[in-house]
This record gives structure tokens, sequence and C-alpha cells, in this order.
């Protein structure tokens, strides 16, 4: 390659770059600028929020509308209830998931394909086609109002089957005829060797599952009726009466709801961007 070809081809390259670059940002910008007006909004006072022309950065901030948003909802409570749903559901989720996974993966029996084709169908139903039957069953069980009503129907998942079944499936069935020839149980086999091993996967289903069942609102709206119980995204629809709406106090307190969250991505950072880059999810 002469020096003309090699100029070419790095002035190419920087120029691609560049292009890239700035794409880019405007692309980050784009995603972040509704996000940064929504918590600028929060410290304007209502007389600012509609106030025309609208304008980005408050013009006499004020953290009244968190003060004033503590106290109308009973965030350590709302903070408990959504937490120990979302906790115990993914926890459960990802045991039963995992389980399931591993008996279409390495159990060869026809019946189990026909009920794996059955269960990757479900994906294909709306959600709000099975809520009446699942309501149903809720109540027949004394499960309504309650945050169990709201945990055991979320914890089967197609989806973490499927991400189960397709690791498992690309593990050697020799590892496991060797671990059964070596005295191993199905149980320790499964305990002790194929979940560690399925330990990216874990991570991933762990990240959607918690996200998903943090942001769920229709089916607790449904389920739950005492106060006491409501979650947090329940508890900021109560805030929206029929006839006013204090859009001070809702943006603050949603605002506040995000913040757990926020937390989760900056942990789990590295996990999310990898299992973004791999894969397409719908909770």
């Amino acid at each position: 390659m002469n020096k003309k070809t090699y100029n070419i081809s790095k002035l190419h390259d920087k120029t691609s770059t560049v292009l890239l670059t700035t794409a880019l940002i405007i692309i980050a910008l784009l995603y972040l600028f509704p996000l940064v007006w929504f918590v600028l909004s929060s410290f304007k006072p209502g007389s600012e929020l509609f106030a025309y022309p609208l304008s980005v950065l408050p013009r006499n901030p004020t953290a009244g509308n968190y003060s004033d948003a503590w106290n109308s909802l009973d965030f350590p409570r709302l903070f408990g209830n959504t937490l120990i749903s979302s906790v115990v559901t993914t926890f459960l989720t990802i045991i039963a998931s995992a389980t399931c996974g591993y008996a279409f993966a390495k159990y060869d029996q026809k019946w189990l394909s026909f009920f794996f084709v059955c269960i990757i169908a479900t994906t294909m139903l709306p959600t709000e086609v099975i809520m009446n039957p699942v309501f149903i069953v809720i109540r027949k069980l004394g499960l309504y109002d309650s945050l169990a009503g709201i945990i055991i129907p979320s914890i089967n998942t197609a989806t973490g089957i499927f991400m189960f079944r397709t690791f498992f499936v690309s593990i050697p069935d020799d590892l496991v005829e060797s671990a059964r020839m070596d005295g191993a149980s199905d149980g320790r086999i499964f305990f002790n060797i194929m979940l560690p091993i399925a330990k990216p996967v874990i991570l991933t289903l762990s990240i959607f599952s918690f996200q998903w069942r943090w942001n769920d609102y229709i089916w607790p709206l449904i389920v739950l009726n005492n106060p006491k119980n409501y979650t947090i995204q329940v508890a900021l629809r109560s805030l929206v009466g029929a006839e006013n709406i204090n859009w001070t106090i809702l943006i603050a307190s949603s605002v506040v709801s995000i913040i757990p969250l926020l937390l989760v991505f900056i942990v789990f950072q590295r996990y999310i961007t990898d299992s973004n880059a791999t894969s397409g999810l719908k909770g």
C-alpha cells in the first residue's frame, strides 16, 4: 500500500468515526432530553408547569414538590410492597424457569416437546386475553387483594423458560452422563453443576424480571384493593383524581419511584448492556 492510498484510508476512517460519533451523540440527546425535562419539571412550581412559552429550566426552582409528595404517599411502605413483590417474583421466576428449561433441554420425552411448544405459543397471546381467567382463579384461591395475588401469576414466563432451555441445550449431554456415572442424582446435577454454569442467563433474566415487576401496573391495579397493599405504580395512579390532578406532586412522586430502578441500572449496567446487545425481550 503506497503512502497516498494509506492517507486516503486513514482520512476515510477518521471521517466515519466523526460521523458515527456525531450520530450517536444526537440519538443519545434525543433519548435523554425527555428524562432531563421530566426531572427538571419536578422542581417547578405549579404556576410554571404549563406556562407559555414552555421552558426547560425552572425559573423559580423549589424542592417543596418532593416534600409534598413525601407527605402525600407512604413511600417506605410502598417501596416495601413493591420490593417484596419484585424480589420474590424474580427469585421464583429464576427457579421455575431454570428447572423447566433444564427438563425441556435434557429429558428426551415427546410429550415434553409438545408441552414446550404449547408454552412458547402462549407468547402470541396478548396479556389482556388471559387476565380474566387468571383473576377468577386468584379469587377462588383467596389471594385477591394480597401480594401473593400479584406474585404467583407472574412467576411463570415463557421467555425465561426459552432462555434457559436454549442455554442448557448448548451444554454437552456427556457432562450430565458423567455426573450420573459418578453417582450424582438429578437434583444434585441441576443445583451443583447446571445452575452455576447458567450464571449469565440467571443474571440477565433477574435484571429483566425485576424491571418488569417493578413497573408492572395493570395486574396489581386489578388485584389490589386495600391501599395498604398498593405497589408504587398503583399508588401513583391514586394521585390522579376524576376532575383534578396535582401535577407537581405526581411528577415528583414519579421521579422518586424510578430511583430504585436507576440504582439497579447503575449496579448491573454491564450485564444490562450485554443482554440488550444479544436479545430482544418482552415482559
